[in-house]
């Protein structure tokens, strides 16, 4: 991947002293007004966008592609992305669901790219409907790899959480039971079984940067 970079993200922060600064004059700010302040020219707003979000980003993407390396180098496109496209961004969605989603979209292009090297070396070695049934195969699992990703990434949050919120969140959000069902299921009160799922939604949300709303 590094062959395609031409920005590189060091180049686009200021010192860590003066980084550290920003994340310190900031820290009262919602994400929303510190994009809001980069879109009008504060290159401190970016500096703390970039501290806010760069480890969550990293584990976030991480998920994703399995390499560290690989990760570092979306992190950094997913930055140099934010910091070039600014005015890209409208406060009608969340800053954290705008920057997971630009991040997202990188790491899924990775693995839509890693598909076809893997797939072409296969079809090298292969001739006639051995190979047609290759290309089928790519073709098929890249239409499947937004959707699939995700729900990967979701479930291999909820395996992080503790017992007694992973119980909850998995029959809420994975086997779509409603909270009277899961309490009758689980043996526990409704108001316990609502409360455990906001407070996974909660570490979730904490985790993954998004979490839909159901």
């Amino acid at each position: 991947m590094n062959e395609r970079k031409k920005i590189d993200l060091k180049d686009l922060i200021r010192t860590p002293h003066l980084v550290r600064q920003a994340m310190v004059s900031y820290q009262e700010l919602s994400d929303e007004d510190v994009i809001r302040l980069f879109q009008q020219g504060d290159m401190a707003a970016f500096d703390v966008i970039v501290g806010r979000y760069k480890e969550q980003l990293l584990n976030y993407v991480f998920q994703f592609v399995g390499e560290r390396s690989d990760a570092e180098d979306i992190v950094q496109d997913t930055f140099v992305k934010v910091f070039k496209s600014k005015q890209a961004y409208k406060q009608i969605a969340k800053f954290s669901t705008w920057i997971y989603t630009v991040a997202g979209n990188f790491a899924k292009s990775e693995l839509r790219k890693r598909k076809r090297q893997r797939q072409q070396s296969i079809s090298s070695l292969a001739t006639g409907e051995k190979e047609f049934e290759a290309v089928e195969t790519r073709l098929n699992s890249d239409e499947m790899t937004d959707s699939s990703v995700k729900k990967d990434l979701v479930r291999q949050a909820i395996k992080e959480l503790s017992p007694r919120y992973r119980e909850v969140i998995k029959l809420r959000e994975i086997e779509h039971l409603s909270y009277e069902e899961i309490a009758q299921r689980t043996k526990l009160s409704l108001g316990t079984v609502k409360s455990r799922v906001n407070r996974a939604r909660a570490q979730l949300q904490h985790k993954l940067g998004f979490l839909r709303e159901k």
